[in-house]
């Protein structure tokens, strides 16, 4: 579809990143918990444009990759599909308890998320391993299949974002009274990405 390699699996192995706790997830919580939904709702537009650039910059390289060097882009694609599993496996192991919450002050929401979206070290390489996993370099059209790529993104985003700070106050209580809980469903996660590595680096 779009050029896109497995097009549900890519749609799946968003919305497990997305459930991952990490500082767009608490940018949004925050914001919600200090100006209500329509701060969350602005944090969320903030966290969509930071990802929005740092994808682009990644495409920009993915593109440059494939076009030039084949049977390194597909190398490429290998290593993309180990850093997944290597996430996996983290979380697998990671002991129990949530990431440090991130710092928000009341006003600005959009353009607090978005500058904590951009100084996330971890977000570009992401980016930059994820992208190859899904383009099939027989079908890709170039253009056309990173925006389908980028646009799904951003609705999934939307969609995620404004669920959660729709429910931001029930979710912040559940994860507080069940760490269980809450570390069941990291691992169920790691298992997920650890599976989508090994399924995509499979010939």
């Amino acid at each position: 579809m779009f050029g896109i390699a497995d097009y549900p699996a890519f749609c799946l192995a968003i919305l497990v990143f997305l459930a991952l706790p990490g500082p767009g997830t608490f940018a949004l919580l925050t914001s919600t918990g200090k100006g209500g939904f329509r701060a969350g709702a602005a944090a969320t537009a903030g966290v969509i444009v930071g990802d929005q650039v740092l994808l682009w910059l990644a495409v920009a390289g993915v593109a440059a990759l494939l076009a030039a060097h084949p049977a390194l882009f597909q190398a490429v694609q290998y290593l993309g599909a180990a850093y997944l599993a290597w996430i996996g496996l983290r979380l697998l192991f990671a002991r129990p308890g949530a990431s440090s919450p991130v710092a928000i002050h009341a006003g600005h929401y959009a353009r607090q998320a978005l500058l904590i979206t951009l100084l996330n070290p971890k977000a570009i390489v992401f980016y930059m391993a994820f992208f190859p996993l899904f383009i099939d370099p027989a079908t890709h059209r170039g253009a056309p299949t990173f925006a389908a790529m980028a646009v799904t993104i951003a609705l999934l985003t939307a969609a995620y974002g404004l669920l959660l700070c729709a429910f931001a106050r029930a979710v912040s209580a559940q994860v507080r009274r069940h760490q269980r809980l809450a570390h069941g469903l990291e691992r169920a996660a790691g298992v997920a990405l650890v599976g989508f590595g090994l399924r995509l680096a499979a010939p």
